[in-house]
């Protein structure tokens, strides 16, 4: 609450307040802060108040000059913002699913990509190199194994020398095709893994044991990756 006062009542006023000692020093309708413009001031620029701690309102006083400390609720409040809006939420987009991993593998008979006793590739064997490429092409290979084997006729160490040579021309014409060096492994095995029995193909080397050995003669590719 405030009092309003017109030119007598304040001068009666201002004497009264001096009278009563409730402020010090003359206090004037004027000020030197425009926040305060419409209340009785005293010579400290403070608003002039009574023994109950209401402001002196001067005639010249308009609701428009209100200020916090006197009239709070006459004090225009600031226009609270409204809060942002919370930034859209995306969509949850479900992860795609993990690649599956991938194996394949082939057999391909040593006497289909060399001749016999040769680790030279031929057109037969590159043939069907060919055609295992294009069958695994769905599969971004992580490692490619070409291991190479002999059958029983020769040295140890010539059937492992042939099989190592073997599995290199696999590799060297895979490489061909587009495939890392690092992404091909080869391995000779010699004579060591045959996969005809012990009791078959016996006898000398002749034409008949040469073809009955043939399952021995081999080259197995493998490829492991991920399905594209």
């Amino acid at each position: 609450m405030t009092y309003a006062l017109n030119k007598k009542q304040m001068a009666v006023a201002i004497s009264c307040v001096l009278a009563l000692g409730l402020i010090s020093g003359a206090a004037t309708a004027q000020s030197n802060n425009p926040t305060k413009e419409g209340y009785l001031i005293d010579t400290r620029n403070e608003v002039v108040k009574s023994g109950f701690g209401l402001c002196w309102h001067t005639g010249y006083w308009t609701p428009a000059q209100a200020i916090e400390e006197c009239d709070p609720d006459l004090v225009k409040k600031p226009m609270a913002q409204a809060p942002a809006p919370a930034p859209q939420q995306l969509a949850a987009v479900a992860p795609p699913p993990a690649p599956k991993p991938a194996a394949d593998r082939v057999k391909l008979n040593a006497d289909t990509l060399f001749d016999f006793d040769k680790a030279v590739l031929r057109p037969a064997g590159r043939d069907a190199l060919d055609d295992f490429y294009n069958k695994t092409r769905d599969i971004n290979p992580e490692v490619i194994t070409a291991v190479g084997h002999a059958d029983r006729f020769g040295s140890d160490k010539y059937n492992q020398n042939l099989s190592e040579r073997r599995a290199m021309a696999v590799k060297t014409y895979l490489m061909g095709k587009g495939i890392a060096d690092n992404r091909i492994y080869t391995e000779g095995k010699g004579e060591m893994q045959p996969v005809t029995k012990a009791d078959e193909c016996k006898g000398p080397k002749n034409a008949k044991v040469i073809a009955c050995l043939q399952p021995d003669r081999r080259v197995e590719i493998e490829v492991i990756g991920t399905r594209k």
